[in-house]
């Protein structure tokens, strides 16, 4: 009898030693998940910063928060202390971390009205690297052809090389906002433009006017595939609508 209760005394023993094992081991692994995150402190929005507000007012908008690692955008800013002066380029929304390219020169922030939009058309509003965007060199009033670019197999039902089409034409640009740009060390004297010259930094938030199924196709390609612009006259000749793909752009 005494041998048979040792027995079930060590079997309790066992199974509550065995259970906080598990527990550690689960806590331990928690901890080396996020360790291995590698968990960054970010700038936060917290509040909404309407598009224009100046850089205190985004301070106070906005909050340290650590996110994992591959989580974090590479121009996410972490403090504000190099951003004096500058304002809001865009409507700012609780829950995005704070880009660089979301802080501008107030010169270089410009309204959705910088150009009238035409009626019966809307805006919409998409993020370029500069080489996709002329090198920079777009204002708003200018108009601009849409290419649209898919990868190979981006339609799974329809398998097939990489595609891409100047598929919208003379497009109306109705505003431009750019990451803050370097000063140049002196300025020209042969009457260049600096804008021409000094090469761009950050990304181009770029507004266009078009109409509901346009803005489809520009929201769609911009989840799936790729846009590049180029600019475009309005008497800029139009040959059709020319579908790139490999077996072709040699002819």
């Amino acid at each position: 009898m005494k041998s048979r209760m040792l027995a079930g005394v060590a079997a309790v023993v066992l199974a509550i030693i065995g259970a906080v094992l598990i527990i550690t081991y689960a806590n331990g692994a928690d901890q080396r998940a996020v360790a291995d995150m590698n968990p960054t402190g970010v700038l936060v929005v917290t509040k909404a910063v309407p598009s224009g507000s100046s850089v205190d007012v985004v301070k106070a908008s906005v909050s340290l928060q650590q996110l994992p690692g591959t989580a974090i955008a590479k121009t996410a800013l972490n403090t504000l202390d190099n951003e004096a002066g500058t304002v809001a380029a865009v409507d700012l929304v609780p829950g995005e971390q704070l880009l660089a390219e979301r802080l501008v020169a107030p010169q270089d922030a410009k309204s959705s009205s910088a150009a009238k939009v035409p009626a019966g058309l809307q805006e919409v509003t998409f993020e370029l690297e500069p080489k996709m965007v002329v090198g920079g060199r777009l204002e708003a009033g200018d108009h601009v052809a849409i290419g649209f670019s898919f990868p190979a197999g981006a339609d799974k039902s329809k398998p097939g090389e990489p595609t891409t089409q100047l598929a919208l034409r003379k497009v109306l640009v109705t505003a431009v906002q750019r990451a803050p740009q370097a000063t140049p060390t002196a300025k020209p004297t042969d009457g260049t433009n600096p804008q021409d010259t000094t090469l761009p930094q950050g990304s181009l938030m770029v507004t266009v006017a078009v109409s509901d199924v346009d803005a489809n196709k520009i929201i769609f390609t911009t989840i799936n595939g790729s846009l590049w612009l180029t600019k475009e006259p309005l008497d800029a000749q139009d040959n059709g609508g020319f579908i790139a793909r490999k077996d072709n752009v040699y002819k």
